[in-house]
């Protein structure tokens, strides 16, 4: 091969090279530009996901703004949004006043063993019986059982006094009380289930309308509210007798002694 040849095909090399190079580059530089592309795809996409995120999250929920909504107060209450629930004809000034929450293994455990022999007290006429429902279980264990068997204990309460006694008791009964870490409570149809064991809600069209419709959610979250703010109220369930608290009986003997000391006598 000539010194001319060799020169020309170190030239004509050279150029192929520089034509390889800037081929090169512009790939290079289409693929940054894909990348950057991407990325800030992929960081609006992360910001629109938080920011979505967010915004669902800071809305809130059926139960806060029933805790913000009018009040559908049951009948057979009084008092502010029917916080208030008296139930009995006593002519004595004699008050029990339980303070329970739906979730609560220790309420049902004193329903099944003195739930009647308090309620027959107040047939008897020996004191009335008021009650105030709390949902602190809810937040405790998280769900929302606690809350909406409050509702439908009062869509119950608008049936009458003798449903929403029944209704409680079937709730806390050892054949349909759940766990408290399980929230079957909140679920409608299991509510409705448990309330058609009782005689006076048993395919009853207005109660299950109250229950799937919420009627009574805005009431459940003010009687919440009152349970809250009860004073000397720091567990379920609380008995208090004339608003003074008394130690939990565990058995019928207990709970007529605390009714003695109390001054509740026949």
């Amino acid at each position: 091969m000539s010194k001319r040849n060799s020169q020309a095909a170190k030239t004509a090399a050279r150029e192929r090279l520089r034509e390889e190079r800037e081929r090169q580059a512009k790939r290079d530089k289409v693929k940054r530009q894909a990348v950057v592309a991407g990325s800030i795809v992929g960081v609006l996409a992360i910001a629109g996901g938080i920011g979505y995120f967010v915004v669902q999250n800071s809305k809130p929920t059926g139960w806060e703004k029933a805790a913000e909504a009018k009040v559908v107060a049951p009948a057979n209450t009084s008092g502010k949004d029917g916080t208030t629930v008296v139930l009995g004809e006593s002519k004595s000034d004699n008050v029990v006043h339980l303070y329970e929450d739906p979730r609560c293994p220790a309420c049902a455990s004193l329903e099944q063993n003195l739930g009647e022999t308090i309620n027959k007290g107040m047939k008897d006429g020996d004191y009335k019986l008021s009650f105030t429902i709390g949902t602190f279980l809810d937040g405790n264990l998280s769900g929302e059982g606690s809350k909406n068997a409050l509702s439908a204990l009062g869509a119950a309460l608008n049936v009458g006094p003798d449903a929403f006694l029944d209704y409680k008791s079937a709730l806390f009964s050892s054949e349909f009380h759940p766990a408290e870490t399980t929230d079957e409570l909140a679920k409608d149809d299991y509510l409705i289930k448990v309330a058609n064991t009782v005689d006076a809600l048993k395919d009853n069209k207005k109660f299950q309308d109250a229950v799937k419709n919420g009627t009574y959610d805005a009431w459940a979250m003010r009687m919440s509210k009152s349970f809250d703010n009860a004073e000397g109220v720091d567990s379920t369930p609380t008995i208090k007798i004339n608003d003074k608290v008394i130690q939990n009986p565990g058995t019928a003997a207990e709970w007529q002694k605390s009714l003695k000391d109390a001054g509740v006598t026949k």
